[in-house]
């Protein structure tokens, strides 16, 4: 009697509940419970997070040294006032050697710096520094220069590399001449058998690479600039690798390399060999005396040419 008093009670209620709010009342106390939890759920987190993060805001300001902005800091460093940078002109003390070498820094930098450079900005700063470190290492080089004792070298040293070159030289042109008895030589294959000869002479130098590949000579000129920076730059400016990157490439494409074409230039030997007898007495005793000294038939014939050559165009 009791469970059925408790169960018609209970029934009796939930008539009378859905009779006074509607059948659709379940589904709205669902909804408004949801909606409560929810809202709970939000207000809490974003109470922590204001909490946190003034907490956060305490904690570094008490503990942490302030530190300032990289964008406001190059803004205010982009708003001051260029500073001019102060170059000495001054290289090797001597104009007569400084002028020219400063045209050549100047012509380098127009020629392989400027011409794009200036489409990305006007700055003179980054010119003046790549400036800077050519004429330091042109510096040291003529300081270190001076203390070096270039008579051995000029008198022992480089006389016994030219009459090296040259005995390679005529020993390649014997092994042309014999071969040229069975078949017909050609330039190719004198210089060929030039650095077979220097195998053989030298042991273990070899120069064929260098001296007939371009690729392998400005590989060989960037790795000769490389060291040079390294023993006449700075530790700071060498550590730089895009200033010592643009530094190499500039010595060695914009000054070495157009340096040893054009003294490699045949024409240009001819113009300097006439300039430097313009003013020396080329006459019929001087022929003579070279008669003289050449047991060489072909010599002697090459000599008599350049000599007419000669005669011809300093008169």
């Amino acid at each position: 009697q009791a469970s059925l008093s408790i169960w018609g009670w209970g029934s009796l209620g939930i008539v009378l509940f859905l009779i006074t709010f509607g059948p659709f009342v379940i589904f709205y106390l669902t909804f408004y419970i949801l909606c409560f939890v929810g809202g709970g759920l939000v207000v809490t987190l974003l109470f922590g997070k204001t909490n946190s993060e003034k907490y956060l805001e305490q904690c570094e300001h008490s503990f942490l040294p302030p530190t300032s902005t990289g964008v406001p800091k190059c803004l205010e460093e982009m708003k001051r006032e260029a500073r001019t940078i102060k170059i000495d002109r001054r290289l090797t003390g001597a104009n007569i050697i400084d002028e020219p070498l400063q045209q050549v820094i100047q012509f380098s930098l127009r020629d392989y710096v400027q011409y794009w450079y200036y489409t990305l900005s006007d700055d003179e700063s980054f010119l003046l520094e790549i400036r800077q470190t050519l004429q330091n290492a042109l510096i040291q080089f003529a300081t270190r220069s001076k203390e070096i004792d270039w008579q051995p070298y000029f008198t022992t040293r480089i006389v016994d590399d030219f009459g090296t070159h040259l005995r390679v030289f005529r020993k390649a042109q014997q092994k042309i001449t014999e071969k040229d008895d069975q078949v017909k030589g050609t330039a190719e294959d004198l210089v060929d058998t030039f650095f077979e000869v220097e195998v053989e002479m030298e042991k273990e130098v070899c120069r064929d690479l260098v001296c007939t590949s371009p690729k392998d000579e400005e590989g060989f000129l960037r790795d000769l600039c490389e060291v040079l920076l390294y023993l006449l730059l700075p530790p700071g400016d060498f550590q730089n690798k895009i200033m010592r990157y643009f530094v190499r490439e500039i010595l060695a494409r914009g000054i070495l390399l157009p340096l040893i074409n054009q003294l490699s230039d045949p024409d240009y030997i001819n113009q300097y060999v006439i300039w430097m007898i313009r003013d020396s007495n080329c006459n019929y005793e001087a022929f003579m005396n070279i008669i003289k000294l050449s047991d060489n038939i072909g010599e002697l014939e090459l000599n008599a040419i350049i000599f007419n050559v000669l005669i011809f165009l300093i008169c």
